[in-house]
């Protein structure tokens, strides 16, 4: 899948909407406490400006009720922005109007505008004719850098794009696409697939896309519970979805979907003194399992040591607490390995992120991909609107090198 990149746009002179993922998180008194999603954009920004581009940036935050709202303001972003890029960044009030367009009129090349958080109009989310024209005018060009919202049909992530000959993909978002094709479309083998997480119905169809493809795809978190209940299997008070029990079963006659063979278990996640390992057959009807088990742990980090390629989506069990945070923490320096060795690896979803970073692994996998939803919808194999609204990039001519 290969979509124009913003690289072959012609930008020198030119005002160019960029779509970016600004959508930070705040502390309590509004504060950004992480500022790894600005980091993120600023290779697409500093192309456009070395190219003489007039930089218009674009995004949300939070979850404003269509209105405008002081606590989910873009400012604090536009200030942190500017720190990062050692530069000026202007600050639109709005995101349409004759003032915000007045604003962009008078920037000139090597210029960084952001605008008012985008969802302040209820146009933003219903993806409004009349507001996708109205973000339109301000550019010459249109970017979507953002793949963590690629799986909205938006005004800014699509319905505008289409008002644009050449639509293209940041930076950010080509990486995106290139690494989450290439696992889907051509994989190095053996390739592996590991799937955890709190919640089955988040990942069954992920599942179900990838075990066709996959060599095995191993099972943890809270979906390993599911699989088991269609088996048959006693799962004491453990996390699973009564209503896709019947599809697991179907999934589960694939040999090539492995479960774990051991958990660990207590009566309630605060009570560590009393987590014990037990069988996958053994677990206590009164009590829960909260992460996979010692042997289980040894035995996928055993299947990932001669993957080419793997595809992790989701923790293992309750990684946040230190009793349940082994099996992840195995998984993470299992991954890490496997990238040292030479393996594609990819993990996708917040809480996957979250693990590596908690346990020092995050920047020592190949892809750690910035989508969440968007990750999970694109390895599920759905088509995303702020993906597929964008030109694809041009054939090359058969003995061209470049």
């Amino acid at each position: 899948m290969k979509k124009l990149s913003v690289r072959d746009l012609p930008v020198e002179g030119r005002r160019v909407f960029v779509r970016v993922d600004f959508n930070v998180p705040l502390t309590e008194t509004g504060a950004i406490r992480s500022d790894a999603r600005i980091r993120a954009a600023l290779p697409t920004v500093q192309l456009l400006l070395a190219r003489g581009a007039v930089v218009i940036l674009g995004s949300h935050l939070g979850k404003p009720e269509a209105k405008p709202d002081p606590k989910l303001s873009l400012r604090p972003v536009a200030e942190a922005l500017a720190r990062l890029l050692d530069r000026p960044v202007a600050f639109a009030p709005d995101c349409i109007g004759p003032q915000t367009e007045e604003m962009v009129s008078r920037a000139g090349p090597g210029s960084v505008t952001l605008l008012e958080n985008l969802r302040f109009h209820p146009g933003e989310t219903e993806n409004d004719p009349e507001f996708c024209r109205q973000l339109a005018v301000l550019a010459d060009c249109y970017v979507n850098d953002a793949f963590g919202t690629a799986h909205r049909a938006h005004a800014s992530t699509a319905g505008m794009a289409k008002l644009f000959d050449r639509p293209a993909a940041g930076l950010l978002m080509e990486k995106e696409i290139e690494f989450l094709s290439r696992v889907l479309e051509s994989p190095a083998r053996p390739f592996i697939a590991l799937i955890g997480g709190a919640k089955t119905a988040d990942k069954i169809g992920v599942i179900a896309n990838l075990l066709p493809k996959v060599d095995k795809l191993l099972i943890g978190g809270g979906p390993a519970f599911t699989f088991l209940a269609a088996q048959g299997r006693q799962i004491g008070r453990s996390l699973f979805d009564p209503d896709l029990v019947k599809r697991a079963a179907e999934l589960a006659e694939d040999r090539r979907l492995i479960l774990p063979a051991d958990f660990l278990v207590a009566p309630d996640p605060e009570q560590a003194p009393k987590v014990r390992p037990v069988s996958a057959a053994a677990i206590p009807s009164a009590e829960a399992a909260y992460d996979i088990g010692p042997a289980t742990s040894w035995l996928y980090a055993d299947v990932l040591k001669s993957a080419k390629t793997i595809v992790w989506a989701g923790p293992m069990g309750m990684f946040e607490k230190d009793a349940f945070s082994q099996g992840t923490r195995t998984i993470c320096e299992a991954m890490s390995l496997a990238t040292v060795r030479g393996a594609v690896t990819v993990a996708g979803g917040g809480d996957t992120l979250a693990a590596l970073d908690k346990f020092g692994c995050l920047d020592k996998v190949s892809h750690a991909s910035t989508g969440g939803s968007a990750c999970l919808e694109f390895l599920e194999g759905r088509k995303l609107p702020g993906v597929a609204v964008l030109a694809n990039a041009p054939a090359r001519r058969p003995g061209r090198l470049d």
